[in-house]
């Protein structure tokens, strides 16, 4: 990711897939899922949640923006905002993932340097973050990621059972999307 010292940001790098990308997602009927689809894409992000004890779990199809297809956030939850089904590539850590091939997990985002100064620290107080890849099984490509989010500070389980939970939560994932 290129650093921007005026802004103080890493910034997206070019995305040299986006065309396939959105071209694939739609080929699988994930660009815009159907209702069913998308329903079914929420409640699985409300049990992540559940299981993970994290507040906030997304299933996020990266285009030129991020979209939240499968979401849970904890509306109406005193002191814990809101998010939107729609993310700029600038904010958030799922975009690290298009260019990686392992899943990312930050126990605390504060700790790593190269996440602490994005813009969800100071939009959402995102404290611990665990991420995957969902990746088309024809081309390899990563078409959007699962993840979970918490704004607590509070001592979290260890960065290898995060990866645990998150690697099962992408494969069960996986095995229902049309990522053959």
């Amino acid at each position: 990711m290129p650093f921007d010292p005026a802004s103080g940001l890493y910034l997206a790098a070019p995305d040299p897939h986006l065309e396939q990308r959105e071209k694939r997602l739609a080929e699988l009927g994930l660009l815009h899922p159907a209702p069913a689809l998308a329903e079914g894409l929420d409640a699985f992000a409300a049990r992540l949640a559940q299981e993970s004890g994290f507040p906030y779990a997304m299933v996020n199809f990266i285009t030129g923006h991020q979209r939240f297809a499968g979401l849970h956030a904890p509306y109406g939850r005193e002191g814990l905002p809101p998010v939107g089904r729609q993310m700029s590539l600038t904010d958030g850590y799922c975009p690290a993932l298009l260019t990686r091939r392992a899943p990312l997990v930050l126990p605390n985002v504060l700790a790593a340097p190269r996440f602490a100064g994005n813009p969800v620290v100071d939009q959402i107080g995102i404290h611990a973050y665990a991420g995957a890849q969902l990746v088309d099984g024809r081309s390899g490509m990563t078409l959007g990621t699962v993840c979970v989010v918490d704004v607590a500070k509070r001592p979290r389980e260890s960065a290898d059972t995060m990866l645990t939970m998150i690697k099962d939560a992408r494969d069960r994932l996986s095995r229902h999307l049309p990522l053959a």
